[in-house]
């Protein structure tokens, strides 16, 4: 537990101030256009971060979604109430009433991986043929999607939209604006919700972490340019238009830290 508690410090204090949650979508942006030269230049080395099948991308990346949720649904609901409790905001009721409607941020974000994801799959359905070894004398079949074309052993060429650099861009993103609301949150260090916090604290962080590292590989070993950047740049337009924009409204899930004012100096986290 003591270990716990000097990482949680330590990743507080490299969070602070919000200078990570700043300079964290130019990070990405200039992510994907080093990389993208890298990978042009043919300047990337083989690793077994080229390879698909990497533990890394086939036990997080594939449901990394999945990872995003599970974890931010405990901090997000244990931080929201305990904010609201100690701050003497609302009543228990009033409370857990404010812990659902900060919740419903995570089914916003599971509608915009859906969304998103579908968009990608029929833009690429949308704009790929099919390229097949079948014999010449054999009447040549029209495919109307990916799937089938791969039914047949068939390699489809479309316009394949990065849903990594999209996914991943989200879910780091996302994450570090939920985790901003420790700024402004103080628990007993004695305390057994605070080992609870800390723990899904830095498991959030450790998995930006991997968000970002992965991000890394797929702009130096897979995709077009343009594909990377389309990607990335749809997943800062879909944190954008939540956390900078409707976020900010009344009938929205609402920021991180339950009615606070952004312009307070204790507890804004520089938006």
């Amino acid at each position: 537990m003591e270990r716990l508690e000097r990482c949680g410090r330590w990743l507080r204090a490299v969070l602070a101030a919000g200078r990570v949650r700043r300079r964290l979508p130019w990070l990405l942006i200039a992510i994907v256009l080093l990389g993208s030269a890298l990978k042009d230049g043919d300047l990337v080395p083989e690793t077994p971060m080229r390879n698909k099948r990497n533990p890394l991308n086939v036990y997080f990346v594939k449901v990394a979604w999945a990872w995003t949720f599970w974890l931010l649904l405990p901090f997000i609901a244990v931080t929201t109430y305990e904010f609201a409790k100690s701050k003497f905001l609302y009543g228990p009721t009033k409370s857990i009433l404010t812990v659902l409607r900060r919740l419903s941020a995570l089914l916003v974000g599971t509608a915009v991986w859906y969304v998103c994801t579908g968009f990608f799959i029929y833009v690429e359905n949308l704009t790929g043929v099919c390229s097949t070894s079948g014999k010449l004398s054999e009447p040549r079949r029209l495919y109307a999607t990916k799937q089938e074309c791969h039914q047949d052993s068939g390699i489809w060429n479309g316009f394949d939209i990065s849903g990594h650099c999209f996914l991943l861009s989200y879910c780091a993103l996302m994450i570090m604006e939920e985790v901003a609301v420790l700024e402004g949150l103080s628990i007993d260090q004695n305390s057994k919700l605070r080992a609870v916090i800390n723990s899904l604290f830095v498991s959030l962080c450790f998995l930006t972490m991997i968000w970002v590292f992965m991000f890394l590989c797929t702009a130096v070993y897979f995709h077009d340019f343009s594909q990377k950047i389309l990607g990335v740049l749809i997943g800062l337009s879909a944190w954008y238009g939540t956390y900078r924009f409707w976020y900010l409204k009344p009938f929205s899930p609402g920021l991180p830290l339950p009615n606070t004012p952004l312009s307070s100096k204790k507890y804004n986290y520089n938006r």
